[in-house]
C-alpha cells in the first residue's frame, strides 16, 4: 500500500525528496558505478567512472541501448520484469568481479518504471572473506561434481570379465549384443558371479555411456526408505526424507542407466512404479503432484529365482515379463574352472598393486590344482577373498597347496579327508586282497556299479554341509558367517531357509 503524502506538512514532502536525492548522491558518489534503465530495460544514466569501465569514453554514447549490449551479465531487465529488488550479488565481469545492488523504481500507482543499479566496487576490501568463501565453495562445487560425474561412470568393460571358457565367451557375447539396445536386461547369477561387472560393461558399451550409472542394492535399502531413494521426494514429505526433499535415482540417473541389484528384494507395492516407469516412462515422486519423465535404461540383477518368486506370489509376473527381455546368466565359477588360474592372477596382480608393495605372487602347481578342485560356492567373491588371506599371511611369493588349505573352508577340507581316508583304505584292503590267495575267487566276480548321484543333487548336499559347517564355525551368526565366506546377507538367510538349515 502506497504512503498518502498529501496530508502531510509541506516540510515532510521536502524532506522526503532531499533525503532520496541525498541517498542516490551519496551511493554515486561512493559506489564503482550507478546505472538507470527505464520500463524496457535501456539506459537511461550511467555515470562516467562506470561506462567507462564498460568501454565507452563518453556515457552518452551507451544512453537508449540496451542494457545487456552496455554491461554483459546485467540482470537489470529481470528487476524490471518482476518488479523485485535484488539486494547483494556478484556480477562477473571481464576484470574483478563487482558486489553489486539493484533496485526497482515505482510511480505513485506501484507501476515499474524503470531500475537503479549501484556497483559497490569500493567495498570489495570489506567483503573479501565473503569472496574468498564464494570461490572456495564455487571450486569444492566443481570438484563435487566432477567426483560424482567420475564415480557415475562405467568401472569396468567387457575385458574385465575375465575368461575364454565356452561359458565366459557365450555371457560376454549376449552382454554385448544386450549393450546395443534399449531394452530391460536381467542379469541372473549366484552372488559372486559378477553381474554387476557385466552391468557396468553393458552400460559403458552403449549409447548411454557418456551419461549416468547409478546403482541400487535393492536388498541393502529399508523397505520404508526405498520408495525415496528411487523416486525422491518433494519438500515437506513425510518420508523420512530430508524436510528439502532430496532428488531420486531415476533423476540423477537420467539419460543414462540405472542398476537395480538384488530386484528380486523389492517390495511387492513398490514393484507396480517401477513397473510403471519401464512401460510410460514417468513417476510421481513421494509428496508430490508432478509428473516427472524419466529417459533411464534399467538392468537389473537377482540372485534369486523370480519364477519361483512369482509363483509364490512374491513378485508381479507383470513386472517379472517386462523385466525378462533379454536375460543373460552369469555361471557360477564350478562351471567355468578353467578361467580359475586367469582369474587368480587378475586378482594376484590387483592385490600386488593396492597393498604389498608391489611384490608379485606366484601359484604353484598343487595350489592351482588345489584352487581348480574345489567347487567356490562363493564363486569369484570367494576367490577374491581366499587369495588376499593368503597373500597376507604368506612368507614367500611362491603360494603352494599348503598356505591355501587352511583357507578354502571347512566343508571342503572334511571331504577332502574324508576322500585320503578313503583312497588309504581301499589301499590297505587292495594289499590284503593281492596276497590272500584264498580270495582271489572273488576278485574275478564283477562288483556293481555304483550310483552316480546328479550333479545339481550333489552340489545342492555340497553346499548345504558347506553351510552347516561355516555356520557352526561362526557360532550361528548369520551375519558374521556371511561375511567370511563372501556372500549376501540376504543371500545366506535365502539359502538357510530353502535348505532348512537349522540357526
Amino acid at each position: 500500500m502506497m504512503n498518502d503524502w498529501s496530508a502531510m506538512p509541506a516540510t515532510y514532502s521536502d524532506v522526503l525528496r532531499r533525503a532520496m536525492d541525498s541517498l542516490f548522491r551519496t551511493f554515486e558518489n561512493f559506489s564503482e558505478g550507478t546505472f538507470i534503465v527505464d520500463a524496457d530495460a535501456r539506459v537511461v544514466w550511467i555515470n562516467k567512472r562506470y561506462a567507462a569501465r564498460f568501454g565507452f569514453s563518453d556515457p552518452q554514447q551507451a544512453i537508449g541501448r540496451d542494457c545487456e549490449a552496455v554491461i554483459p551479465n546485467s540482470l537489470m531487465r529481470e528487476v524490471v520484469t518482476t518488479g523485485k529488488p535484488i539486494l547483494l550479488d556478484i556480477l562477473e565481469t571481464d576484470r574483478e568481479p563487482l558486489v553489486v545492488t539493484r533496485l526497482p523504481l515505482k510511480d505513485e500507482a506501484g507501476t515499474t518504471i524503470g531500475a537503479v543499479g549501484f556497483a559497490l566496487f569500493d567495498e570489495m576490501k570489506a567483503l573479501t572473506p565473503l569472496f574468498s568463501h564464494y570461490s572456495r565453495v564455487r571450486q569444492e562445487l566443481i570438484a563435487t561434481r566432477q567426483s560424482l560425474a567420475q564415480a557415475r561412470r562405467a568401472k569396468y568393460t567387457f575385458a574385465s570379465f575375465v575368461g575364454s571358457s565356452a561359458a565366459s565367451l557365450a555371457v560376454k557375447r549376449d552382454a554385448r549384443r544386450a549393450a546395443q539396445v534399449e531394452s530391460p536386461v536381467l542379469l541372473r547369477g549366484e552372488t559372486g558371479t559378477g553381474k554387476e561387472l557385466l552391468a557396468h560393461a553393458i552400460h559403458g558399451a552403449s549409447p548411454r555411456a557418456g551419461k549416468p550409472l547409478v546403482t541400487v542394492n535393492v536388498a541393502a535399502i529399508p523397505d520404508t526408505r526405498l520408495e525415496v531413494e528411487l523416486f525422491g521426494a518433494a519438500a515437506g514429505a513425510h518420508t523420512g526424507a530430508d524436510r528439502n526433499g532430496c532428488v531420486g535415482k531415476f533423476e540423477l540417473a537420467d539419460g543414462g542407466t540405472l542398476f537395480l541389484d538384488e530386484i528380486g528384494d523389492m517390495p511387492i507395492p513398490l514393484q507396480g512404479k517401477l513397473l510403471r516407469v519401464l512401460q510410460d516412462g514417468e513417476f510421481e515422486p513421494p509428496g508430490s503432484n508432478r509428473i516427472m519423465r524419466a529417459d533411464v535404461r534399467i538392468i537389473a540383477a537377482t540372485s534369486a529365482d523370480l519364477g519361483a518368486l512369482v509363483a509364490a506370489g512374491r513378485f508381479r509376473a507383470d513386472l517379472f515379463y517386462r523385466l525378462n527381455v533379454l536375460t543373460i546368466d552369469a555361471p557360477p565359477l564350478r562351471e567355468r574352472l578353467s578361467d580359475v588360474e586367469a582369474l587368480a592372477y587378475v586378482i594376484l596382480e590387483d592385490l600386488a598393486m593396492q597393498s604389498h608393495g608391489g611384490r608379485h605372487f606366484q601359484l604353484q602347481d598343487d595350489a592351482l590344482q588345489c584352487l581348480r578342485s574345489y567347487a567356490w560356492p562363493g564363486n569369484v567373491r570367494e576367490l577374491r577373498n581366499t587369495l588376499e588371506r593368503a597373500v597376507m599371511l604368506s612368507d614367500s611369493e611362491r603360494i603352494d597347496a599348503r598356505v591355501l588349505a587352511r583357507f578354502i573352508g571347512p566343508a571342503q577340507r572334511a571331504a577332502a579327508e574324508q576322500g585320503t581316508r578313503e583312497v588309504l583304505a581301499f589301499r590297505g584292503s587292495a594289499r590284503v586282497v593281492a596276497t590272500d590267495e584264498a580270495t582271489s575267487e572273488a576278485t574275478d566276480k564283477p562288483t556293481p556299479s555304483p550310483s552316480v548321484q546328479p550333479w545339481a543333487d550333489a552340489m545342492a548336499e555340497f553346499e548345504r554341509r558347506y553351510l552347516n559347517e561355516a555356520l557352526r564355525a561362526c557360532g550361528g551368526h548369520v551375519a558374521q558367517t556371511a561375511d567370511k565366506i563372501g556372500i549376501g546377507r540376504a543371500t545366506l538367510y535365502k539359502k538357510i531357509a530353502a535348505y532348512g538349515i537349522d540357526v
